[in-house]
């Protein structure tokens, strides 16, 4: 009985924490992948939270062009550690093809958040402080324009006001609804 009652709390601190950094680790690979100014305070905040193992594991795993692969494979080992810590305090075994779909999924999902939240942050942001600057949104500025500039070249133009935060978020959501469930239905076969 005390296994149980201690399971849940540390299965929601393991997976706090874990999901924290990964989203730290995540943030770090997707501005650097947009190029976004990593002199921004809100940058360099994740930049030192994430270099001491990154620093380690650059020295084997190599970046592929503007790919900072390092921060990649340290997330989705965490991501995998993490699913397996906690499915494990559960009282559930998976097996490793199981275990490693459900931890690209839950990767996959993670970027699919992170942009879904930063253009709603945009989109507020550009409603609330018009014309003034910040650090966090430049950065979401950086993370967020190549799809929204993507979108645009869809959209008409409709003068002042700018549907391709509606469009984004539209495909982001249908992205999921399209690839994570397929994913879940291959890590359950798999078992």
């Amino acid at each position: 009985m005390l296994g149980g009652y201690l399971s849940n709390p540390l299965q929601f601190v393991i997976d706090s924490l874990a999901s924290l950094y990964i989203a730290a680790l995540m943030l770090r690979f997707m501005l650097q992948w947009v190029r976004a100014d990593s002199y921004n305070p809100l940058s360099q905040f994740l930049i030192k939270i994430t270099h001491p193992p990154l620093k380690i594991l650059r020295r084997f795993v190599p970046s592929i062009g503007r790919a900072d692969t390092s921060s990649l494979l340290l997330a989705f080992i965490l991501q995998l550690l993490s699913q397996w810590l906690v499915l494990s305090l559960s009282g559930l075994s998976i097996s490793v093809p199981s275990l490693l779909i459900l931890t690209v999924s839950e990767m996959v999902k993670l970027i699919m958040d992170i942009y879904t939240y930063a253009i709603l942050a945009g989109a507020v942001l550009s409603w609330v402080s018009m014309g003034s600057y910040s650090p966090a949104a430049s950065l979401i500025y950086s993370l967020t324009e190549p799809l929204l500039r993507i979108c645009r070249s869809v959209l008409p133009n409709l003068g002042m006001v700018d549907l391709s935060p509606l469009l984004a978020l539209f495909l982001l959501h249908l992205a999921k609804m399209m690839i994570l469930p397929p994913l879940g239905d291959l890590a359950v076969l798999l078992g």
